[in-house]
């Protein structure tokens, strides 16, 4: 989650919610706050409206772990990750010269909402998502070709939410949801 000044006025999102959930559990589950803490914690953050009632929900707490931001860079070549893997909270993905292929379809989602930023100069990728995930990437400029991606027409409620953004140069991007 990013830190927002404590006046801001806007409503927050379920998935600030979300975030604000995870970093609570987190911070209990490495004994950073006890059990009255967290269950008063808990009861602000999910019925905060601001992101000031947030931010003093979150107050005093450490910050996010250090394995939630990874970065995955190249100058030319590919970068593939496939199987099963963690996925991290934030992953970066920099190339410019190269493909990327994310498979994400059998890794391991510790966070409800990842974030991908892509930045790439030519080259294209290609992001399987899981069956379930629910995919968006409007903050994903690109400058030559225009993105793909079909929507399942059914998908089971509470797949991760896979926030795709940043700029792509002279590629395509590609996503599309795992069959199995």
């Amino acid at each position: 989650m990013t830190s927002l000044p404590e006046d801001s006025p806007t409503l927050i999102s379920e998935d600030d919610r979300d975030t604000a959930v995870q970093r609570l559990q987190d911070a209990y589950a490495e004994v950073h706050i006890s059990h009255e803490e967290l269950d008063e914690r808990l009861h602000q953050v999910l019925t905060a409206r601001t992101h000031g009632e947030l931010a003093s929900a979150l107050a005093s707490l450490p910050e996010e772990r250090a394995g939630t931001t990874s970065t995955i860079a190249v100058a030319g070549g590919r970068i593939q990750r496939r199987g099963v893997w963690r996925v991290p909270r934030i992953l970066k993905v920099e190339s410019a010269f190269g493909r990327v292929h994310l498979d994400l379809s059998r890794a391991v989602f510790e966070h409800p909402v990842i974030d991908i930023e892509l930045q790439l100069g030519t080259g294209r990728a290609k992001i399987t998502v899981p069956r379930d995930a629910i995919v968006e990437f409007e903050d994903l400029r690109t400058g030559w070709k225009d993105s793909r991606h079909k929507t399942r027409r059914s998908s089971r409620p509470g797949g991760p939410r896979i926030r795709i953004s940043g700029a792509m140069g002279f590629g395509r991007l590609k996503i599309r949801h795992a069959r199995r």
